[in-house]
């Protein structure tokens, strides 16, 4: 005899399971026998997420506090979006770096992009110069363009973690090169989900190019320009060229820290994003962290997929006692979610509703679900609100309503 657990006891059960990694706080019941055969990275935490659906779908000490080294520069990196947008700046606008950015005044072991005096450089190259090359200069210079302190811009970088909700995350300076800049990697991938949603041409303009090149003539006086002395630098994360469908983000480190990256990579419509933080800081520790990142996105698209379905607008619901006899329902969530590999070629939809609805009923009130099928059964259930408040009715229509609602009870008797 087969014995069927209760579905509030699956959780538990599959933590007694013998399983590869640490189970995600909500993962879905239909997603949580794919975990059996998870990976187990050598890096210190790892959290691996669905980039549309925002399921997080991997975890190993997701809470633990580490530096994030350079991908402090995707925060940087943001705020450069967002002032210049905000302040009506174009990337291409020529400016010179300040002096406190010159590579000549960064801190030992500094990356640099090279800028120094008699410069003209742009938004644009710095974002190059933070992506590719993670130049401490260009952070540096990207906070001066801005604020007129690196500690104002810190400030800023601290106020915006808040407003995304980052509460373990804290900054000291742009560049990432101090340990006291901190975050999780449970924080850190939903940044980087964020970031990637408000700046999706970033992937391809900055956090894919193969490498930097910089001073160019343009960049640098008029006696230099015969030999500007460019200098070409690869782009630190090499990933982009052995991983088919890696298109970014950025990698980092520190001693304190380690090796760390932020990746994500697109295959056929679906897109994880990947935070990596602690691998060894050893000789050999970015192969570490890279293997980590390579066998973990592996087992990603061998094992999940997103499913985007097409959802019209739903039939609306009858209303009883109402001025209207029709509400109209919306979906309360995004449609997309992440379901195992093999599932979900063929969709069905139907819709379970609370019966009867009564006026007066508010904006947002549940009215049911919208129900996503395949042929092995159900895969997920979005909640149905009503789409705006809808009044009560007149004295004669909830009298007239409750007659037939009297005899619709004696009917189903």
């Amino acid at each position: 005899m087969t014995m069927k657990l209760p579905a509030l006891l699956l959780p538990a059960f599959y933590f007694l399971a013998p399983l590869a990694a640490q189970v995600p706080p909500g993962l879905p019941e239909l997603l949580l026998p794919c975990l059996t055969d998870a990976p187990e990275p050598v890096s210190q935490a790892a959290v691996l997420m669905d980039a549309a659906a925002g399921t997080v779908l991997y975890v190993k000490n997701p809470d633990e506090p580490i530096s994030p080294a350079s991908l402090t520069k995707l925060m940087t990196m943001h705020l450069v979006f967002q002032e210049a947008a905000a302040r009506d700046i174009s990337l291409d606008e020529e400016f010179s770096p300040p002096r406190e950015s010159w590579a000549i005044n960064q801190p030992p072991r500094s990356s640099l992009m090279f800028l120094a005096a008699g410069q003209r450089t742009s938004l644009r190259e710095l974002l190059l110069g933070l992506a590719v090359p993670s130049g401490n200069d260009a952070a540096v210079a990207a906070a001066l363009r801005f604020f007129p302190t690196v500690r104002d811009f810190t400030a800023k970088m601290n106020g915006e973690a808040r407003r995304l909700g980052l509460r373990q995350t804290r900054f000291v300076e742009p560049s990432g090169i101090s340990e006291h800049n901190i975050t999780t990697a449970g924080e850190f991938i939903r940044f980087c989900r964020e970031y990637i949603r408000l700046h999706p041409e970033s992937l391809t303009e900055f956090h894919s190019a193969p490498d930097f090149a910089y001073p160019k003539a343009k960049n640098v006086g008029e006696i230099f320009r015969d030999n500007p002395r460019t200098i070409v630098q690869p782009n630190h994360n090499t990933l982009l060229k052995t991983f088919p469908g890696v298109d970014g983000l950025k990698t980092g480190y520190i001693d304190e820290a380690g090796y760390n990256i932020a990746l994500t990579a697109s295959r056929e419509g679906t897109r994880f994003i990947l935070v990596i933080l602690g691998a060894p800081a050893r000789p050999g520790g970015d192969r570490i962290r890279d293997a980590d990142g390579e066998k973990i996105l592996s087992w990603a698209f061998d094992t999940f997929k997103t499913i985007r379905p097409v959802i019209g607008a739903p039939e609306p619901v009858r209303l009883w006692k109402g001025k209207s006899n029709w509400i109209r329902s919306i979906p309360a969530e995004g449609a997309e979610f992440t379901a195992p590999v093999n599932r979900g070629n063929s969709l069905w939809l139907s819709t379970e509703l609370k019966d009867p609805l009564i006026a007066p009923i508010p904006a947002g009130y549940p009215l049911g679900s919208l129900i996503i099928s395949d042929e092995a059964g159900e895969l997920r259930r979005i909640p149905l609100v009503s789409a705006e408040a809808y009044e009560a009715g007149g004295f004669f229509k909830r009298f007239r309503d409750s007659v037939q609602l009297f005899f619709r009870r004696l009917s189903k008797k």
